[in-house]
């Protein structure tokens, strides 16, 4: 087996403050331990609420944790080293409102290559171009974001991960609320992009879905609940823990 792109080791998020750690319920996440290895295409499943967006947001750095995160074989500190990461949110149409074109969010993936002064060079563009081509764009540079269409906009920020040349991309439920036409159009482009050899975590409450695309599942409900095919992660006992503790004290 190749060595693991992405070690998680024991990752934990509390909370707030550590005030009232009764019975663990100030952890938003604990405990959790997983690899993931090159071109691994890798479905995170879970009811929303259950810390699918921490656990991408911890392992990105952007929220404090406890744990280890190793990226390529180097110990993750702080969010400087970890820029081989790349975490696409949820959508929310408040990101549309800001005037940036396909080009200049694509362009935004260079910026760990270059100083904030320096203005992106030739080699930045065709990056960017490249980055664009692959997810099926190409063209489309000077469009508005708020003139693609749902799936089109996840290809954008797919493409601005690429143009980082991350190793490891967290897409956070990016297949909500897009139809059965982009949701196979979408997986087109990640399986190209994990047979080039980039990982891929992709988090979904969309159980189907999860057993039909995905050849190796999470299932996440407050810690790491199941790892493994879709039907040993997709099993009665698991899927209880996973989803069947809603509602419940």
């Amino acid at each position: 087996m190749s060595t693991p792109i992405l070690e998680v080791e024991n990752l934990g998020v509390k909370y707030g403050s550590h005030h009232g750690a009764h019975h663990g319920r100030s952890d938003a996440l604990y405990d959790v331990s997983f690899e993931v290895r090159r071109g691994e295409l890798v479905g995170v499943i879970g009811p929303n609420g259950a810390g699918k967006s921490t656990m991408f947001k911890a392992i990105c750095g952007l929220v404090n944790h406890s744990g280890v995160v190793e990226v390529n074989g180097v110990h993750c500190h702080d969010r400087t080293d970890r820029m081989d990461l790349a975490y696409i949110p949820q959508r929310n149409d408040s990101d549309l409102t800001f005037p940036i074109t396909v080009g200049e969010l694509v362009l935004a993936g260079r910026r760990r290559f270059n100083s904030w002064w320096q203005r992106p060079a030739a080699a930045d563009r065709a990056a960017a171009d490249d980055a664009l081509h692959k997810v099926l764009l190409g063209g489309t540079e000077s469009c508005s974001l708020t003139e693609l269409s749902g799936g089109q906009l996840q290809r954008a920020y797919l493409a601005r991960a690429l143009a980082q040349q991350a190793s490891v991309v967290l897409l956070d439920e990016s297949l909500s609320g897009v139809d059965e036409p982009t949701t196979a159009e979408l997986f087109e482009v990640f399986n190209t992009l994990s047979a080039d050899g980039t990982a891929m975590l992709v988090a979904t409450h969309d159980l189907a879905l999860a057993r039909r695309r995905f050849k190796r599942c999470l299932a996440i409900n407050g810690t790491l609940r199941g790892d493994g095919t879709p039907e040993q992660t997709l099993s009665p006992n698991i899927l209880d823990a996973t989803f069947g503790s809603l509602g419940r004290s």
